[in-house]
């Protein structure tokens, strides 16, 4: 069955009794909508909302943001992961700063700043503007997968285009801002991804998948990647009160975080040996363990890290000072002062369980 007037009557009628309330739904303000769209890549619902609530109290507007230095910015993002996205939105608004604070209506414009690729301008226009640009996000292409039984993997270029392609086609003109966020509220509230309601759903007529009881079997997707396992140690250096921590590099993983020394487990080494070789490799600081914090665990993409954490000391008659082999900056900083920084997430773990345990 095609998609045609009464579908979309029909979910836009849903989608105003469904809609959920969230924060930059309020007033549709483009910096709003923005900023809640880089969040929401790669990030779930209900976390967004807690960090959007947050930014939006310390950087109100373009002006707060581009004025701000990109260690605070970087904090403020802590523990939504992919920290590009933070330092783009940072670029970004440093740049739209010396153009008058505004974020443009220009698809065209959009899409030269930093972070802002096409799914993301054309999200603005639509949501920000309400200009008749189609959006698919993962719950679009999930709704499309079982409405019309695309039987290939999701993921193939063939088939973003015709998701891309189907959504152009249905969009109703003037329209675009609910109609687009309805398709996406469908996705994420009903057509879900292992226990969809298809009792609840307001255009269940129209899913052919539905219709050939196959809902569970679309979409389609390829093979998952293989989980990876890493082992890494990381070591709490004292002198007196203060702790060493230091600023990794802007163009490696985690650019322009804070961590401790450390690194991965090289293969037949324990973990305090690991920490003891990293210190040195990294700080040309020699270093004897002096006692186990915890291990504690976090994943990224397909990556599984176990984080052993321990307290070290300079071994005496050793160099006191730390050299800059593996990072850009490093300081003495005291335990309490550690909220100031960005952390990748297995540091700020260990901080948060020596802060909760009371081991420093």
């Amino acid at each position: 069955m095609s998609v045609d007037h009464c579908f979309i009557t029909q979910l836009l009628d849903w989608f105003a009794i469904h809609s959920r309330d969230l924060p930059w739904r309020h007033t549709y303000a483009p910096y709003h909508v923005w900023i809640a769209e880089i969040m929401l890549q790669q990030t779930q619902m209900d976390r967004v909302v807690f960090y959007f609530t947050r930014w939006l109290e310390r950087f109100p507007d373009i002006a707060s943001l581009a004025a701000a230095d990109e260690d605070e910015v970087l904090k403020y993002w802590e523990g939504l992961g992919y920290y590009s996205r933070a330092r783009n939105l940072h670029r970004a608004a440093r740049i739209l700063a010396e153009q008058g604070h505004i974020l443009p209506a220009r698809y065209e414009t959009l899409v030269k700043l930093p972070g802002i690729g096409p799914y993301t301008a054309g999200a603005i226009m639509s949501i920000a503007f309400n200009q008749d640009f189609p959006v698919v996000d993962a719950n679009i292409e999930r709704l499309f997968a079982r409405l019309f039984d695309i039987i290939t993997p999701l993921k193939s270029r063939e088939n973003k285009i015709l998701v891309w392609q189907k959504a152009a086609a249905m969009l109703p003109s003037g329209q675009s801002r609910n109609f687009n966020q309805a398709l996406m509220e469908l996705g994420a509230l009903v057509c879900l991804p292992k226990n969809p309601l298809c009792s609840q759903c307001p255009v269940s007529l129209y899913c052919q998948a539905l219709r050939l009881q196959i809902v569970h079997e679309r979409p389609v997707l390829p093979p998952k990647k293989k989980t990876i396992f890493i082992q890494m140690a990381t070591g709490i250096l004292r002198r007196g009160d203060n702790i060493l921590i230091q600023k990794r590099h802007a163009d490696d993983v985690w650019a322009n975080l804070w961590e401790f020394p450390g690194g991965r487990l090289k293969e037949g080494e324990t973990p305090q040996q690991a920490v003891v070789r990293e210190f040195l490799e990294e700080t040309g600081l020699q270093v004897g363990v002096t006692g186990e914090i915890t291990s504690v665990k976090h994943s990224y993409m397909h990556y599984r890290v176990i984080l052993h954490g321990f307290f070290c000391d300079v071994v005496a008659g050793g160099k006191k000072e730390p050299a800059l082999h593996a990072a850009q900056e490093n300081r003495w900083v005291r335990f309490t002062e550690l909220h100031r920084f960005a952390f990748p997430a297995g540091h700020r773990k260990l901080i948060e369980y020596l802060r909760n345990s009371s081991g420093i």
